[in-house]
């Protein structure tokens, strides 16, 4: 039987991975962490949030697999620069770069200001290229990897609220397809996973009892998703299980986009 696990021997740097606390709601970055770190991959967690950022890896690396955390604010260029080289000082490479940092803001575009447009592209969309930007030299040092950027159904239809919000994600989705096809003949994959409704630190609010019932409606399995379902689909971009596959939507919405 082989007992190599799925992304044995890879150095996957993941953001937004603060939200990856065991015993607590989990978050796409922290869930993803945990999962790629069970799977054989030495993690890098990294989040702006130092204090529980360092929680997450240590609770990898208590289970007795390979985690460290590294501070990032992700809209950054330096400090990705620092954390790319930080990283590859440490492990000698890059494998897999997630981007799961985000948040949102739930206006609609009268309400929206320009400081709300520039935070949520900032966090989002320029995320995305400033760890490209970095990652993708390290990449093509070792001949390959594969980038996984976590979009949103936002990217794929419209809704009367989060103006800012389905700007950034489309943008990302957009920026995706270009690096996909720019890098592909360094061997570097580029995908792009869109989650539908799914329970998380960040949309808890939205879900109360009264505004679930309307939100499942436009849902044919009439559930929310899990961020282990997200997780398994960030993995399956990740892992070389996916080596002919670049440029994608992988949406894990149960079946809201379909109707």
């Amino acid at each position: 039987m082989d007992s190599r696990k799925r992304l044995d021997g890879k150095v996957a740097l993941i953001t937004g991975a603060a939200t990856g606390i065991r015993s607590s709601l989990m978050g796409f970055g922290g869930t993803t962490a945990h999962l790629f770190a069970d799977e054989g991959a030495t993690v890098v967690v990294s989040d702006i949030n130092e204090k529980m950022g360092q929680v997450v890896a240590n609770q990898i690396t208590d289970s007795g697999k390979k985690a460290s955390f590294i501070k990032l604010d992700v809209t950054s260029d330096i400090g990705w620069k620092q954390v790319v080289e930080a990283t590859v000082s440490r492990y000698g490479t890059i494998d897999i770069l997630v981007n799961c940092a985000g948040d949102t803001v739930r206006t609609n575009v009268e309400d929206t200001t320009p400081e709300m447009w520039d935070q949520q592209i900032g966090i989002h969309a320029k995320a995305a290229f400033l760890g490209a930007k970095h990652t993708v030299p390290v990449m093509r040092r070792s001949k390959g990897g594969s980038i996984v950027n976590v979009g949103s159904i936002s990217a794929l239809v419209g809704s009367d609220s989060s103006t800012p919000y389905h700007g950034a994600k489309g943008a990302i989705r957009s920026l995706t397809k270009a690096l996909a096809v720019q890098c592909a003949k360094y061997g570097i994959r580029f995908n792009a996973v869109h989650p539908g409704f799914v329970l998380t630190p960040m949309t808890k609010d939205a879900f109360t009892s009264e505004a679930l019932g309307r939100r499942l409606e436009s849902v044919p399995m009439r559930r929310l998703g899990t961020v282990e379902e997200i997780a398994y689909g960030i993995l399956y971009l990740a892992s070389d299980e996916s080596a002919f596959i670049t440029g994608v939507d992988l949406v894990i919405d149960g079946g809201m986009t379909a109707m």
